[in-house]
């Protein structure tokens, strides 16, 4: 499974959705995600893919993950799985 697949896995998890209702460009409010849901997907990030998330809870507009939509946070994933390796 790719970094893609497991993302929108996760996501689509917390929204209590199918996979396949969740598409890059929704956001997270989109798709009835709230900020508990939202440190909920991280934490299931952060140990899918053994990464730390450069992410405040408390101040999210002030962190270097972008949350803006699906697609923000896969790439975003992405960049931190490849600095990994």
């Amino acid at each position: 499974m790719n970094v893609r697949e497991k993302v929108i896995e996760i996501i689509a998890e917390q929204a209590v959705l199918d996979p396949s209702d969740v598409k890059p460009e929704h956001t997270l409010e989109d798709l009835g995600i709230d900020s508990l849901g939202l440190v909920e997907s991280i934490f299931a990030i952060e140990e899918a893919f053994d990464i730390s998330v450069p992410f405040n809870a408390n101040a999210p507009e002030e962190s270097e993950f972008d949350i803006s939509s699906v697609e923000a946070i896969i790439c975003a994933v992405t960049g931190l799985v490849s600095q990994q390796a």
